[in-house]
């Protein structure tokens, strides 16, 4: 088998993408909880971001890595 015909993410890329889509939910979700004003508290400005933040870095390591 040709090297041409393997596709660049296996089943295990997909699911770790799907976990990282699911972190980011998780993370947007946190940041819609918080009940300041313009969202200034602690959920809004310190928990949210982090958590999408570590969504995002975890899709990296789900892009690119080999299986």
């Amino acid at each position: 088998m040709s090297n041409k015909n393997k596709l660049p993410f296996t089943r295990k890329n997909f699911i770790w993408l799907f976990i990282t889509i699911a972190i980011l939910f998780i993370g947007f979700f946190i940041m819609t909880l918080d009940k300041e004003p313009h969202g200034f508290g602690f959920l809004g400005i310190t928990l949210g971001p982090i958590i999408v933040m570590s969504g995002f870095i975890f899709g990296f390591f789900a892009i690119f890595r080999k299986a």
